[in-house]
């Protein structure tokens, strides 16, 4: 049996925007950091791409967005590894080192001339509306670094959650959504501010996010189609080895019985045999069924991810 082949997040056409040439020297840069840094930067960079394209953000102002979410966390390479690959919750102190990759990325940037123009989404992309981010507790953000914070918290959690499928990702909407909010805490301490009313992410980025993450979840049932068809034929064709089986056991002559035994043959795969075949069947007709199953859960997430009110 082949395996499924998935990936958590949908392809998107990046050469379009021509990165591969302009992203070269970052990143060359980017390839500094370890391997879980490293994915989640490209992960953040895809996201922040497609929610740019859902906004109808013009061609260059999508290709920095994109490259300053793949530079976001470059200050990592700062951070010492017993600290930003540490399992547990990091203690109050270590958190307090784990916050310096803000800056010490944008004083990285800043001395680079290929890197200054993305300096400040390094600096800015745990900032929040309300101003309870860090490091400066800043509330007027660039837009840019408004969508890499959105597309950095949702894969921070789906990473953490280990997802392998779309299934119940609606919840994790629900945790950005209570970032979305107003912080009561925050309001009643300075209910004068006029940004005591937003929250801490934008909300308009969230429901692209939204958008972004059902594109996901149709490409993920797309995926599970094909898959199904691969099972279906292969079930196909071992419902005939059986009923060949069958009809061999069922034989009188030996001619009749060679002639069943040599047509099951034809009909096995790789490592199929006489005698695993029924138990191959077995496997597949349980696969159809999981896969099935998730398609329809898939559908059902969608569905209450549209319901979802930011």
């Amino acid at each position: 049996m082949k395996t499924e082949k998935f990936d958590f997040y949908s392809p998107v056409n990046l050469k379009s925007y021509n990165l591969d040439k302009t992203m070269r020297y970052q990143l060359d840069i980017l390839g500094s950091l370890d391997f879980f840094t490293r994915r989640h930067s490209e992960n953040v960079a895809n996201l922040t791409c497609r929610i740019c394209e859902y906004f109808h953000f013009n061609k260059n102002f999508t290709i920095y967005c994109t490259i300053s979410a793949y530079l976001h966390d470059i200050g990592k390479l700062y951070i010492p590894s017993k600290i930003l690959n540490k399992p547990d919750k990091l203690t109050d102190e270590e958190f307090e080192v784990m916050k310096t990759h803000t800056t010490k990325g944008y004083e990285m940037c800043m001395k680079d001339l290929h890197l200054r123009p993305y300096a400040i989404v390094a600096l800015d992309h745990h900032e929040a509306l309300n101003g309870s981010g860090y490091p400066n507790g800043i509330t007027k953000i660039p837009m840019e670094a408004q969508i890499v914070r959105v597309a950095d918290e949702y894969d921070a959690i789906v990473t953490k959650r280990q997802y392998k499928t779309h299934v119940n990702i609606s919840e994790t909407l629900k945790e950005l959504i209570k970032d979305a909010q107003p912080d009561p805490k925050f309001v009643a301490l300075d209910y004068l501010s006029q940004n005591s009313k937003v929250g801490k992410i934008n909300k308009r980025v969230l429901k692209v996010l939204f958008k972004v993450v059902i594109d996901d979840i149709q490409y993920e049932i797309a995926c599970l189609y094909d898959y199904l068809d691969y099972l279906k034929e292969n079930i196909k064709r071992l419902e005939l080895i059986c009923k060949y089986a069958d009809k061999m056991e069922s034989a009188k002559t030996d001619k009749k019985k060679l002639y069943y035994k040599e047509g099951m043959k034809m009909l096995f795969q790789a490592d199929e045999n006489f005698d695993n075949f029924r138990q191959v069947y077995e496997d597949y007709q349980n696969a159809l069924h999981i896969r099935s199953d998730r398609v329809q859960k898939l559908y059902n997430e969608i569905k209450i991810i549209k319901k979802l009110e930011v």
